[in-house]
Order: structure tokens, then C-alpha cells, then sequence
């Protein structure tokens, strides 16, 4: 499928606002697995006709890996460059497929001056689903899905993904810690930027052992720290050739009629 992807520049000099400003985030962009689903969401969004932009080279991190991990001066610098470049366009809705980011644009920019009505990209896609949008050729077969920890415990949003893998006629296989007691991939808080401190086992391992004894083949999942770090999970079990992850987006995309 041909894109024509426009950025909110490209909207502004023509007097136009999109409905939607997709904040791809920096694993969105520069990660190879995660600009595969980056493509998803843009077909998704051009074939169910919403208006939507990008912002592109003004884009850039929300700061939350600085304020995770203590360095405060970092992120205000970080978020404030984004808060004015988004008020200076008068952006209303975002939509993003990073947690992460979700979490800090919706909660934590706020307070610096950035109020945005902000959805992750499960939401969306649960609602266009559900509203018949987009029109999909249904696929039965079983997979397991793992909560990231900013969508479940930090926003209770744990109903739009199940909702989505029922409308693509899924068989959903719920893991044994899941929901908002998931088991955390082990990347947030900004520990994917750090080697793992010394343990018994790393966190990742553990939980790719829960998908294991699942007996799934697939899994689907909505954030790109956890894909990161499952797939070392599945890499240092030896399961990386037999257990697929999958972004929702990714998901959707495959059942697209």
C-alpha cells in the first residue's frame, strides 16, 4: 500500500488542521522492528480515512526516559521544546502507539502548559473496530496478549486490547500474571537503557517463561519497550524461531479486507 504521509507543517501552510497528530516516538522511528508497526498504523489510519499528520523533524522525546531515571532539568527541557512546537499548532488530539509516551503526554505535560486529548492506539483501533471503520477478514486462532505496565496499572486501559483481538475473531489466551497484575517486561523506569542489575533472573526471562508455559505461538502486545524486551526474552530461552510477537497495530493490519 502507497502512503502519502504529510506532517503538520505541510497541514499548517495550507490553513488546515488534521483530526489526529500521530506521535510516532523514537522507537516509532528510529527502531527497525518498530517502524514495521509505525507503517501499520498509518494504513490503518489512511484506510479507515482520518485525517491525521505527523509532525517528522519537529518531533522529539517526551523526556520520560529522563525523568525516569532522575534527570528532572532534562525532561522539562524536553517536553517544553514539544509543548510549544504542538501549541504552536494547535494540536488537540494525539494519537501514539508508545505507552510511554502516552502516559507522559497525557499526564504529565499538563502541568508544563500542554493539555492534549490523548489516546494510545489501542483505543483507537478498539473504536474503529467497533464503529465498522475499517472492515476486516476475521482469522481464528489462539494468542496470548501482554499487558504493558503504563497501558494496565499506570492507566487501567486492559479492555481496548482484549476488545480488539475478539473483533479479529481471536482466541485469546490470558497469561498467568496479566491485566493490572501483569507481569513488567523490565524496560520501564528507563532500565532498558541499562544493563539488569545482579539477580537471580532477569525480569524479562520470567515473564517470557509465563508466555511459554502459555503454549501460544503468537503473542500481541501494544508497546515497543516490551517487544524489545520479550524478544530478548524468547532470544535467551531459545523460543525466538517458535513464539511470534505481534503489535496490535501489526495485527489488525494482517486482517485489513
Amino acid at each position: 500500500m502507497e502512503l502519502q504521509i504529510t506532517t503538520m507543517a505541510e497541514w499548517a501552510a495550507r490553513g488546515e488542521s488534521p483530526e489526529y497528530l500521530f506521535w510516532v516516538g523514537c522507537a516509532g522511528s528510529f527502531d527497525d522492528r518498530h517502524k514495521k508497526v509505525t507503517r501499520a498504523m498509518c494504513e490503518i489510519l489512511t484506510k479507515a480515512e482520518l485525517s491525521f499528520a505527523v509532525l517528522g523533524t519537529e518531533e522529539s522525546c517526551t523526556g520520560d526516559p529522563a525523568r525516569r531515571a532522575g534527570n528532572e532539568f532534562l525532561f522539562q527541557m524536553q517536553a517544553m521544546q514539544n509543548i510549544e512546537v504542538l501549541n504552536m499548532y494547535g494540536v488537540k488530539k494525539i494519537v501514539t502507539s508508545c505507552p510511554h509516551c502516552f502516559n507522559t503526554l497525557k499526564n504529565e505535560y499538563p502541568s508544563l502548559g500542554g493539555s492534549y486529548d490523548v489516546i494510545h492506539h489501542s483505543q483507537l483501533l478498539a473504536e474503529l473496530l467497533a464503529s465498522g471503520k475499517i472492515q476486516v477478514n476475521e482469522h481464528s486462532e489462539t494468542i496470548a496478549y501482554h499487558d504493558s505496565c503504563y497501558l494496565s496499572r499506570g492507566n487501567g486501559i486492559v479492555e481496548a486490547p482484549r476488545a480488539i483481538i475478539a473483533s479479529l475473531n481471536k482466541d485469546l489466551k490470558e497469561l498467568k500474571s496479566c491485566r493490572t497484575k501483569g507481569l513488567c517486561c523490565g524496560a520501564g523506569g528507563a532500565q532498558v537503557f541499562k544493563e539488569p542489575e545482579p539477580g537471580g533472573q532477569d525480569v524479562q526471562v520470567k515473564r517470557t517463561e509465563e508466555i511459554i508455559e502459555s503454549g501460544v505461538k503468537k503473542v500481541a502486545l501494544a508497546c515497543p519497550f516490551c517487544m524489545v524486551m520479550l524478544q530478548d526474552g524468547l532470544n535467551k530461552t531459545g523460543k525466538d524461531h517458535e513464539i511470534q510477537l505481534v503489535d496490535l497495530a501489526e495485527l489488525v493490519q494482517q486482517s485489513i479486507q
